[in-house]
């Protein structure tokens, strides 16, 4: 008899990131049947997004089929679809196709780029949680300098040179990284009418400093090494206006601006919408940027068979503060919740959710890193190899650990990157056929091209 004939409690899984892959991967052979819902296709290893949208990896380098990485078990199936609605007194999930019934649900999905209450500074300043946005970064990164090396006006060609990018956590501090890198560094020899070291690349942080959640000491590293690749930084700046082509922010009493062709965003996230329709259907409390108040199992109040994991769950059970929204976070309450299950299953309790810190990594650039492992912090090249080969450790298939690790020796060494393909909108990508002013598009298919 298979699992599926045996099994008569049914799990959902909403998301395919960490949280929900790992729940899912820790089920796998339970006598359970297990449904993840994801609206992609694949789970995506979005520490390393940043490196897609400057051109070091491609998008399948970092990401894996959930059925490819599911397929060794029998009782979880893979719905390519997305939840719309909830009802807990049904025990129903209803999906854009179908309606589903469960016995316990797991949701993990995530979180999405927080304006402030300015929704208009999306198309401004793309902000980088998925393929798409990391693919629409990279557009913007490349046209930039191609735009320069054809503009005569110095001013407009100082603006194309100019990247602002607002935030200085994770995200902020490794994106100004590898732009420096690519400017200062491997594309130096790559255009004949500008000289791109004169790039200018300036990191807008609204606190005291950047990487507000390490230690001081390695947030003034941090922000030492970035000065030293040519990023400029101003922390406590508070960006007000943002402009195809200008960024305004006050900086005390002073509103200063700055002139720059290519805005990028990583100054904040807010819950997904199952957040919102947890509370409509619960009446779960939320906090300020909508994630899920859970009990200390990860449940939500009168709702013990309702599990929220991830960076949608607010889990304050712990130091007396929220839990950050990392990776190791969610893949540690991924595998709690599917214990969890199991245990109940059996009629056994498990203790409340405990997240272990293994630590914290954040990169610059080559060579440069800090690492907070809690008994011991350093930074430097030590930080930088610790840094690359956890990332590598963590990436979900043999072949993307191979593929990335080979694509990072082949750029430690050449200084070259090889993904640096320009796709997407492309109203800049006209291409002067012949004297009397005609242009044409290109259409590229990205996954035509052998990178």
């Amino acid at each position: 008899m298979s699992v599926n004939q045996q099994s008569s409690h049914r799990v959902v899984i909403i998301g395919g990131g960490f949280g929900g892959l790992y729940a899912a991967k820790a089920l796998g052979k339970a006598p359970v049947q297990v449904t993840l819902v994801d609206k992609r296709n694949f789970h995506l290893f979005q520490p390393l997004l940043y490196q897609v949208a400057t051109g070091s990896v491609s998008p399948a380098d970092i990401s894996s089929p959930l059925r490819g990485i599911l397929s060794p078990y029998k009782n979880i199936t893979v719905l390519l679809d997305e939840a719309v609605a909830l009802d807990p007194q049904a025990q129903q999930v209803v999906l854009q196709s179908q309606t589903i019934p469960y016995d316990t649900l797991v949701v993990a999905t995530g979180v999405s780029h927080h304006y402030f209450g300015n929704e208009q500074w999306r198309n401004l300043a793309p902000g980088l949680k998925t393929v798409e946005d990391a693919l629409e970064m990279r557009r913007r990164i490349f046209m930039a300098f191609e735009a320069a090396e054809k503009e005569a006006d110095p001013e407009r060609q100082k603006a194309w040179l100019t990247f602002v990018i607002v935030g200085g956590g994770p995200t902020g501090v490794e994106l100004a990284g590898a732009i420096a890198e690519l400017a200062y560094s491997i594309l130096k020899h790559d255009f004949r009418n500008i000289d791109t070291r004169a790039t200018r690349i300036l990191l807008l942080e609204g606190m005291d400093r950047v990487l507000p959640p390490y230690a001081e000491e390695l947030s003034a590293n941090a922000q030492q090494a970035l000065a030293d690749l040519g990023v400029e930084i101003l922390t406590k700046a508070m960006v007000t206006k943002i402009e195809s082509d200008r960024v305004t922010y006050r900086l005390g009493d002073r509103t200063e601006e700055v002139t720059a062709k290519t805005l990028l965003w990583a100054a904040g996230v807010k819950a997904s919408s199952m957040g919102e329709i947890l509370h409509q259907c619960t009446g779960v409390e939320r906090d300020r940027v909508g994630r899920v108040i859970v009990e200390p199992d990860l449940s939500i109040p009168g709702y013990p068979n309702i599990l929220v994991i991830g960076d949608l769950a607010h889990f304050a059970h712990q130091d007396d503060k929220p839990l950050p929204g990392v990776a190791p976070v969610a893949m540690q309450e991924g595998d709690y919740v599917a214990k969890l299950i199991k245990k109940r299953l059996k009629g056994e309790t498990l203790p409340p959710f405990h997240y272990t810190d293994y630590g914290s990594l954040a990169v610059i650039g080559t060579h440069a890193a800090v690492v907070d492992l809690g008994f011991i912090r350093f930074t430097g090249f030590l930080a930088w190899f610790i840094w690359v080969f956890a990332h590598i450790y963590f990436l979900i298939e043999f072949d993307n650990k191979l593929v990335v690790m080979i694509q990072w020796a082949w750029k430690y060494f050449t200084r070259k990157s090889g993904a640096r393909l320009i796709t997407g909108e492309e109203s800049l990508l006209r291409v002067k056929v012949d004297e009397q002013g005609e242009y044409y598009t290109p259409e590229t298919n990205e996954n035509q091209l052998k990178v």
